[in-house]
């Protein structure tokens, strides 16, 4: 939990970013993507025990809080994207929540929720995810599965968590151990068929436990290898005039530092593609 006020301050200390705390998104609004009974279940805090082991996280009012604060923060970034290009969310990328079930310290898919939103208000209709931590999308794949104007993108570690993997648009599962080199390698030959799809706004979960560093990753990209993964697809997004969301997603080095500075790089990354004219 430390790392969220990490990357603030470090953003902070730039002094390029403007910030903004995130209005929750209401229990109506997370419903549009999850079951209404289950978001109810978490609000009044009636879930079953073994659903809330299942999340990882006990239940307080302050989970239910930040849930919804988190959700609500990635509907802003999301609102920044579609007027001025891109935006970002300081927390999100909640990828494991199902529709009806949390898991993996996932309460609600943020980004699902963000979504389902923007196309009930019929601000778009075709939307993708790349999703670039190293743990698979599970929830995000199965809450899209089969709705063809959702692109879901997943490059995460074969054999990490969650065991059971579920079917995203594309999965590419990377042995342990995978490095800099194989790994922009295989993002370089994926990423422009997340393009092709035409999509109206790319939502970026941009985890971090890919790092070499990390303690739940089994991957091991530099700080460098993160940096030019980002560069890639902003890069590739920016050029392409496609509004762009960045969730932050997973991140548990030791020493935490090194997290806190990937995430802030990615942050940094944006700033210094999406600030220049798009083609």
């Amino acid at each position: 939990m430390p790392k969220y006020r990490m990357v603030r301050d470090r953003l902070e200390r730039t002094g390029v970013f403007t910030f903004q705390c995130a209005e929750p998104a209401t229990a109506e609004v997370v419903a549009l993507a999850h079951d209404a009974a289950y978001v109810q279940q978490i609000v009044d805090g009636s879930l079953p025990p073994a659903a809330i082991r299942r999340i990882g996280f006990p239940w307080s009012p302050a989970l239910v809080l930040r849930s919804l604060a988190s959700v609500g923060g990635t509907l802003s970034a999301s609102n920044d994207a579609l007027e001025r290009g891109w935006g970002g969310n300081l927390a999100g990328g909640t990828h494991h929540a199902f529709r009806a079930e949390g898991s993996g310290y996932c309460v609600f898919n943020d980004m699902a929720v963000a979504i389902q939103s923007l196309r009930k208000e019929g601000r778009l209709r075709r939307a993708a995810i790349v999703d670039l931590d190293v743990h698979q999308g599970d929830g995000t794949a199965l809450i899209f599965e089969g709705d063809e104007d959702v692109f879901t993108l997943s490059i995460h570690g074969e054999k990490n968590f969650p065991f059971r993997k579920q079917r995203s648009r594309i999965d590419l599962a990377l042995p342990d151990g995978t490095g800099d080199e194989e790994y922009l390698r295989t993002l370089d030959e994926v990423l422009p068929r997340v393009l092709e799809f035409r999509p109206e706004i790319i939502f970026y979960q941009s985890g971090v436990d890919a790092l070499d560093t990390d303690t739940l990753g089994r991957l091991n990209l530099s700080l460098a290898g993160l940096s030019a993964r980002d560069g890639i697809v902003m890069r590739a997004v920016h050029a392409a005039g496609i509004p762009f969301v960045i969730t932050l997603g997973g991140g548990y080095s030791n020493p935490l530092e090194r997290t806190a500075e990937a995430h802030a790089n990615t942050f940094l990354n944006a700033f210094s593609v999406f600030s220049k004219p798009s083609r």
